[in-house]
C-alpha cells in the first residue's frame, strides 16, 4: 500500500503519533507532500525523523513552498527556490531557531550552513511524483495543464510556481486520468478536500490546531492525529 502524508510544518510530535498510528507493513511506501518546516516548533526534528524513516522503508519527499522559501532565503540557487523575502513573515523564524541560527554572534543567511544530511535531504526534494493512478504535488497544477489529456506533456510544462503555490485549481475537474493528491490549502474547518476522481487535498491544518492527515491508497482510507 501507499500512504501520502500532508503538511507537517514542524510538528514533530504529531508526525511521531501519525507514524505510530499507521498500520505499516514491510512493503508499504510513503509519499510526503512538502512543508516540513516553518510555523511549528521543531522543523529540525521533523527532518531528523524523516531521515531516519527513509532508512526503514521507501519514501518520496516533495518540495513545498516553505522549503522553497527557506532555501532561497539561505541563498540557494535554482528555478524551484524563490520567495525568500517572505520566509520570515511565513513562520520562518521558528525554523531558524530550531537549527540554532540565532545562536550565532551575528546571524547571517550567507554564512549559515544546514547540517550536511539535511542539505542533501532538501536538495533531493521533488516537485511531483506519479505512481499508479495518483499524481502527488504540493499545491496544484496550472489551469493550462488541467485542460490537457496527456499527463506526461502536462508535467513537462508544469511551472514550479503552480506546483508549489497554486491555491485556485485544486478542486477543478481535469482530463489527466489520475487523482491528484495535494496539500498546501487547508479548508476553513480543516477537513479533507474530497473531489474524487479528480483530486483529494490532505492539508488539514496541523499547525493551526487541526489534524495531521495521511491517506492510504488505493483504498483512500484516512488516518489522522
Amino acid at each position: 500500500m501507499l500512504y501520502a502524508v500532508g503538511d507537517i510544518h514542524g510538528e514533530r510530535e504529531m508526525l511521531d503519533e501519525l507514524l505510530h498510528l499507521l498500520p505499516l507493513r514491510t512493503e508499504d511506501r510513503l509519499v510526503f507532500l512538502g512543508d516540513y518546516v516553518d510555523r511549528g516548533p521543531d522543523a529540525y526534528g521533523v527532518v531528523e525523523r524523516l531521515l531516519a524513516l527513509r532508512q526503514e522503508r521507501p519514501c518520496v519527499f516533495l518540495l513545498g513552498n516553505h522549503e522553497s522559501m527557506l532555501l532561497d532565503f539561505l541563498g540557494w540557487e535554482g528555478p524551484a527556490y524563490f520567495g525568500g523575502d517572505a520566509f520570515l513573515a511565513n513562520g520562518g523564524a521558528r525554523t531558524l531557531a530550531s537549527y540554532g541560527y540565532f545562536g550565532a554572534a551575528r546571524p547571517d543567511p550567507r554564512d549559515f550552513k544546514l547540517p550536511p544530511e539535511h542539505a542533501e535531504f532538501f536538495r533531493a526534494l521533488q516537485l511531483h511524483h506519479l505512481e499508479g493512478d495518483y499524481l502527488f504535488v504540493h499545491a496544484g497544477l496550472g489551469r493550462e495543464q488541467l485542460v490537457q489529456n496527456d499527463l506526461a506533456y502536462a508535467l513537462r510544462r508544469a511551472r514550479p510556481e503552480d506546483l508549489l503555490w497554486n491555491r485556485s485549481t485544486g478542486e477543478l475537474p481535469h482530463r489527466l486520468g489520475v487523482t491528484i493528491i495535494y496539500g498546501h490549502t487547508p479548508q476553513p474547518d480543516f477537513s479533507v478536500r474530497w473531489n474524487a476522481p479528480f483530486s483529494i487535498g490532505i492539508d488539514t491544518g496541523a499547525v493551526y490546531g487541526g489534524r495531521l492527515t495521511a491517506i492510504r491508497l488505493p483504498d483512500e482510507t484516512l488516518f489522522q492525529v
